[in-house]
């Protein structure tokens, strides 16, 4: 080839790696495994109204159900062997993680059962935990609950006329979780809003949020007013239910927090926004000092079988790690004959896509999308010392849930990861059991170092 050819090829062969950048799959070793086993319940705290001393009364669509433990738990088809109501709060659904400096790690529960509309009497709070790795066990350190003594919500709460004003699922659906000095922020979904909390779990600010000078908003924002008259316009949102802030990191110097949507924002058009050809989720930066959005922002471009994010949190000042996953749960060799007629002994949409991604936000790329530097597959990580609990694989450890939404740092080379189980709903390590919640240990010393 002559010279001109010579790097002409080369300076195509750059891009096209650069493009492709997010197709480098990196190895992860199965380190260690904790479990908490899927049905494990706390009592609501002793000042806590009777209403919340039990949970899950509104799961049964239509109805009110007060007998404990006479509604099934279901996945679509199949029927999970944990039953509703619940004598106490669940501690599941755990959807946000924050390694501490003491070796215990914070988390949350989310809004409780997956709607507004069911999750009243689910209580708000977060979990400080400790792994036992050598035992396989979770140790719940410290329940947190959450509560609004000061009037600070911008709306009605359920428990608005009690004394203690506890909050439950009804009024916030938190995702995500950065420890401060003086307590807790927290992302959620319904508004999707910015919330702080202090050390004992006392609502202490609400943000609104705003991406280029405009409101977003869900179906679910308390500020949405139906009309009167049916032929009236319909009130304006433009995020999906459930699309609101899945992951919110925090800058390595704790001066900004970086929310990330778990869908899209609509654009006027109807259309979705999208970065390098794909759908994107955007990235949104907010000042802690001034509890302002600063305007910047990065858009986050989905993979090809990607449709959302399931945590969020910095390596160092510029990279980052994230969850992405598809809706699918459970494994191919249990697959449903026809998915679109789905039965109790089957998975009708197996998972295929679960993996963390390691990406770089920069204010090169502000604005931008940002750079995907590589991933690790969830269905695929190496187990050959045979250090997995659950699972079937040989030599292999695998996360077929629907939602995996817990991801931080450990160390140089080790990452914490963790499913939320939407107990009693989700089950996708067996067809018919409800899941565990599962944290693993990852050697992924390649992965984070990757530039």
């Amino acid at each position: 080839m002559n010279r001109l050819l010579l790097s002409t090829v080369a300076f195509a062969a750059f891009f096209a790696g650069a493009a492709h950048a997010e197709d480098r799959e990196f190895p992860a070793k199965l380190a260690r495994q904790a479990i908490l086993p899927a049905n494990t319940v706390t009592p609501a705290p002793s000042d806590a109204p009777e209403f919340l001393k039990t949970s899950g009364k509104f799961t049964a669509p239509g109805k009110r159900t007060e007998k404990l433990g006479t509604v099934d738990g279901k996945d679509g088809a199949r029927v999970t062997d944990v039953k509703l109501p619940f004598d106490g709060q669940p501690i599941q659904g755990f959807s946000g993680i924050k390694t501490m400096a003491d070796g215990t790690f914070w988390t949350l529960s989310d809004n409780g059962f997956g709607s507004k509309s069911n999750s009243s009497d689910a209580m708000l709070f977060l979990h400080q935990v400790k792994f036992d790795w050598a035992g396989n066990k979770v140790e719940v350190v410290k329940n947190l609950f959450l509560s609004d003594p000061n009037r600070i919500a911008p709306f009605p709460i359920v428990m608005e006329g009690s004394d203690k004003r506890y909050l439950t699922g009804a009024d916030f659906d938190i995702e995500s979780i950065q420890p401060v000095a003086d307590g807790f922020w927290l992302g959620e979904e319904f508004g999707p809003y910015l919330i702080k909390v202090d050390a004992l779990g006392q609502l202490t600010d609400v943000v609104p949020t705003m991406v280029d000078g405009k409101p977003v908003k869900s179906p679910d924002n308390p500020t949405l007013v139906m009309p009167a008259n049916p032929t009236a316009k319909l009130p304006v949102f433009n995020l999906k239910r459930s699309g609101g802030y899945e992951g919110m990191a925090m800058s390595k110097d704790g001066s900004k927090l970086y929310g990330l949507l778990e869908g899209p924002l609509f654009l006027e058009d109807g259309k979705v926004e999208q970065a390098d050809a794909a759908t994107a989720l955007r990235v949104i930066e907010f000042d802690i000092a001034s509890k302002n959005w600063t305007g910047r922002s990065w858009l986050y471009p989905l993979a090809e079988k990607g449709v959302a994010i399931g945590d969020f949190n910095m390596i160092d000042d510029t990279t980052a790690l994230v969850i992405e996953r598809d809706n699918g749960a459970g494994t191919k060799d249990k697959a449903c004959a026809d998915p679109k007629q789905p039965k109790p002994d089957c998975f009708d949409a197996p998972a295929e896509l679960k993996r963390v991604y390691k990406i770089e936000m920069s204010d090169a790329n502000v604005g931008k999308a940002v750079r995907k530097i590589g991933y690790i597959d969830l269905m695929n990580i190496k187990d050959p010392d045979n250090k997995k609990k659950a699972g079937s694989k040989d030599g292999v450890y695998d996360m077929p849930f629907v939602t995996i939404e817990n991801v931080d740092v450990v160390d140089a080379t080790h990452i914490v990861i963790g499913n939320d189980n939407n107990l009693p709903f989700s089950a996708g390590r067996a067809v018919d059991k409800a899941d565990d919640n599962e944290f693993s240990l990852l050697e992924v010393g390649e992965f984070l170092s990757a530039k």
